[in-house]
């Protein structure tokens, strides 16, 4: 959609005040926020649309469209009930920002609503040519289209049978009676070295992106037979048959990358502050529905083996077969899931299903309770801190649902970073500071006592100290950061503080 677009939707009647010459830049999605410097949450092409809440005096509309045009914004629309403050029009004058007035009786809702339907019109074209082509190009592959008809035809050259599978051992196309995939991806995904036979289950594993790395967002064929046995020609045609499936794995990419671009940025202005309406008209847009509750499930890592874009087709992966709408801030990939009671047991499930691959990786995954699609934003601020806790505890993998989250920590969910940033110093940074200064291990030391409920003697004993010694490091916790452990209160704040870091 062309900027030029914007003002010629009828039911908007968007007034533009600043029109830059020769400037027609392309609407990527529309945001709506009245953050001062919302820069972190734009990627550019937005549409912004902002109520003005952030503006306290003149030079405050100096900073917010300096932060808005660094990020690439393609236009500001504002209105503080009907109104425009001539600082804001002359700051978007100066940085060359085109500018609209939002009339008084035109909700941003409205106007969310009717740019992403624009948006969603078009690209809904592009991605029905980009599915026709792909029907076109799986058809020229063999008789009938897909892997299907494929494989049986390679099975019947070769005299076996044979099966695509996926890193989680979901069976996507092959012959009947498939062996135990189950077990024969866990020996896909720790093998050292591809091909090789699994004797358990009396089959042959072929990578499908050769020794590619990471294999937890692989495929993989199966073959009937023990390939060490194999003829040339037997070699040759497997050889064939996993780089068609490679080409083919690359065509659902390309489909679910299409059909993502709607999801990345919903997701993206969820995070970024977008209103309880705005999300509600977002997803009557893209096709969700508002009427069921969803739950959430964020993932990153932190290790060098899992890249930040293979978290999509991983959470993918271990959410098939359910529809799942997914998008990448901040380092995390956030995906939302419909969680009607009948699919509850299945999130749960394919979040518990987490392959050996992971091991590893560093990857750490937060799930939240299922939550009311108003409340879409509270989901995700809960998995999100769920995996904070879950990358809290070092693991090499680690997954933490909402069930292990304390009342208290949920209601911290939605507590700004900066918040919680400066809680954690306030309280600690005073025993870090020791800590390096003498070689001391008070926070360690701190976070015993508080696991054994303040027991002395169990807390000398898993810290291999005299009880004495133990009494002394508290006297001096209490004394650094002016705190009693003997009131419920600090205690409270120092085991909250700990699982902040």
């Amino acid at each position: 959609m062309r900027l030029r677009d914007l003002a010629d939707l009828p039911d908007l009647k968007l007034q533009p005040i600043v029109t830059p010459e020769h400037f027609d830049p392309t609407i990527r999605w529309v945001v709506t926020t009245d953050m001062l410097d919302p820069s972190r949450y734009l990627s550019g092409g937005e549409l912004v649309l902002t109520g003005l809440m952030w503006r306290a005096d003149p030079e405050d509309s100096r900073t917010f469209v300096r932060a808005v045009s660094k990020a690439g914004i393609a236009a500001l629309a504002a209105s503080d009930g009907g109104v425009v403050p001539d600082d804001l029009v002359d700051a978007c004058r100066e940085h060359g920002l085109p500018l609209f007035r939002v009339p008084a009786d035109i909700a941003f809702a409205t106007v969310t609503e009717s740019v992403v339907r624009q948006l969603s019109t078009a690209r809904a074209s592009d991605l029905s040519l980009v599915l026709d082509r792909h029907r076109r190009l799986v058809a020229s592959a063999g008789p009938g289209g897909g892997l299907g008809p494929l494989l049986e035809m390679v099975s019947s050259d070769l005299g076996m049978k044979c099966w695509v599978v996926t890193s989680s051992g979901r069976v996507l196309a092959g012959s009947e009676n498939p062996p135990d995939t189950a077990a024969v991806a866990r020996e896909f995904m720790t093998s050292v070295r591809l091909p090789r036979y699994c004797r358990t289950q009396r089959v042959s594993i072929f990578p499908v992106d050769g020794e590619a790395t990471p294999r937890v967002v692989d495929w993989f064929v199966a073959f009937e037979s023990d390939w060490q046995t194999w003829d040339v020609p037997r070699m040759s045609l497997a050889g064939q048959l996993a780089s068609i499936v490679a080409v083919e794995r690359g065509r659902v990419d390309e489909r679910v990358s299409g059909s993502g671009i709607l999801a990345q940025e919903f997701v993206r202005s969820i995070v970024g502050g977008a209103t309880a309406t705005d999300i509600l008209a977002q997803m009557h847009v893209i096709g969700l529905d508002a009427e069921t509750p969803y739950a959430a499930i964020v993932a990153a890592t932190s290790g060098e083996t899992l890249r930040l874009g293979e978290l999509r087709p991983l959470l993918r992966e271990l959410l098939a077969p359910l529809d799942i709408t997914l998008g990448v801030v901040e380092n995390e990939a956030i995906a939302l899931v419909e969680a009607r009671t009948d699919k509850t047991d299945s999130i749960r499930l394919a979040v518990q299903s987490v392959t050996p691959g992971l091991i590893g990786s560093g990857t750490t995954i937060g799930v939240s309770a299922p939550t009311a699609a108003a409340d879409i934003r509270t989901a995700i601020e809960e998995a999100r801190y769920a995996r904070r806790l879950a990358e809290g505890r070092g693991a090499d993998c680690s997954v933490v649902g909402h069930d292990e989250l304390a009342t208290l920590t949920i209601l911290l969910a939605n507590v700004p970073d900066e918040v919680r940033r400066m809680f954690t110093s306030r309280l600690l940074d005073p025993l870090t500071e020791y800590d390096d200064q003498h070689n001391s291990d008070l926070i360690a030391t701190l976070s015993v006592y508080l696991d054994t409920n303040g027991a002395w003697t169990r807390c000398a004993e898993q810290l291999h100290m005299h009880v004495n010694s133990v009494r002394y490091r508290m006297q001096r916790i209490e004394e650094l950061t002016g705190r009693d452990l003997s009131r419920l209160e600090d205690r409270i704040e120092f085991y909250l503080a700990l699982r902040l870091r």
